[in-house]
């Protein structure tokens, strides 16, 4: 037996409220259908294994009458069989009895019923209890739907505001790169060589922890950024084409704090008087700009000491640092500038290569030369297009 039975009234005839009834006895569902009939869309199984079946088909019940003893598989293990089904497991169960001990009303709250319904039937209790429940169930679905609904607005808000970062970040790198209108797409072909790098070491035992969590993808967000500071260099040694004299290189050199205080000081001027919510919201967003300002300030640091402006050697310069310091070069050596040719790829392997151990991390030399072939190809993808001034 599995079979609806016809209502005469629906409280709501675009989506009814559907109630299963399952008793192996024809006159319950009879006595049950012809009492909820009038409010509910009423279907009825006679069996355990019918009932499972029916739980799980269209339209799936917004509450289930079940009888506890049933031959075969009783109410226990249908009950038990609905819970594991995630089609199934939020459906309400009323469980139908004639056994109204404390012990078995227990045992089957236990498992996860919401009520009890005793024979004979009362009908007044029947119809408030299935009442109460769907009422419960209604409560539950509506807050259910209203918690998908903030989960998308915020993941939605996420987005945005990932979105505006991005925008933000890229706009600030622009504005140093038309400053220094030779490096073309410049920033672009560096973010990817950090992203390649920084994923080539992300399980190196050296590198884990600095590139673990969301802290890769800050390295490479963050990495247009190294060259923030050229907006305080003068045009006059900025343009310049040719070589720096010693006293123009040591005003270049301060491209480094420059950026790295306009970051510091962005991050102190949002946080005045900024209360402590405010502060835990901009936690992820301050770790992004102190990955940022590591970047600016150390990305011409040298492995051996011999970089600037703090003359940081091994691992004391930040990881972050050390990705861009090699990323930068290669882009440099491999691009044409006003004062030099671009370079071919074994030449600049080469250079990079002496570097290992002196201007760059072994580790992150090692790493290039696993992607060597990539960094060609981006350099040759993003290539700045050649212009009668080159």
């Amino acid at each position: 037996m599995h079979e609806s039975i016809p209502q005469s009234s629906l409280s709501d005839s675009a989506s009814p409220t559907t109630i299963l009834i399952v008793d192996d006895t024809p006159q319950n569902i009879k006595v049950l259908g012809e009492l909820l009939k009038q409010d509910y869309h009423i279907r009825a199984a006679n069996s355990g294994e019918r009932a499972l079946h029916a739980a799980d088909s269209d339209p799936r019940p917004d509450l289930i009458l079940l009888d506890v003893m049933m031959p075969g598989m009783n109410g226990y293990e249908v009950l038990r069989h609905l819970r594991a089904n995630g089609n199934t497991k939020n459906i309400p169960v009323i469980f139908i009895t004639a056994m109204a001990t404390a012990e078995n009303e227990e045992f089957g709250l236990e498992l996860g019923a919401v009520d009890y319904i005793t024979k004979p039937f009362n009908p007044s209790i029947v119809l408030a209890r299935v009442h109460t429940q769907l009422e419960l169930k209604r409560a539950r679905d509506r807050l259910a739907n209203e918690n998908d609904w903030l989960e998308r607005e915020v993941a939605r808000r996420m987005r945005e505001n990932l979105l505006i970062q991005d925008l933000s970040v890229r706009a600030l790198a622009c504005l140093a790169e038309a400053r220094d209108n030779e490096t073309g797409q410049h920033i672009v072909r560096t973010q990817i060589y950090v992203d390649l790098l920084a994923r080539n070491l992300a399980e190196h035992e050296r590198f884990r922890d600095a590139l673990a969590g969301p802290r890769l993808n800050m390295i490479v967000k963050a990495a247009p950024l190294h060259d923030l500071g050229k907006v305080g260099i003068p045009d006059a040694i900025l343009l310049k084409p040719g070589r720096l004299t010693v006293e123009e290189f040591e005003i270049m050199k301060t491209h480094t704090t420059i950026g790295a205080d306009a970051i510091t000081k962005a991050m102190e001027q949002a946080l005045a008087g900024a209360d402590d919510a405010i502060e835990e919201i901009a936690g992820s967003a301050f770790a992004f700009l102190k990955v940022a300002r590591e970047i600016s300030l150390s990305h011409q640091e040298k492995w051996d000491g011999s970089g600037y402006p703090a003359g940081l050697a091994g691992d004391a310069i930040p990881v972050s640092a050390r990705l861009m310091a090699l990323a930068d070069v290669f882009d440099a050596l491999m691009t044409r500038r006003v004062y030099k040719p671009p370079m071919t790829l074994d030449e600049t392997t080469k250079i990079i290569l002496d570097g290992r151990g002196k201007h760059f991390d072994p580790a992150v030399v090692d790493a290039f030369v696993a992607c060597r072939e990539r960094f060609a190809e981006i350099a040759a993808r993003y290539a700045d297009p050649v212009t009668e001034h080159s």
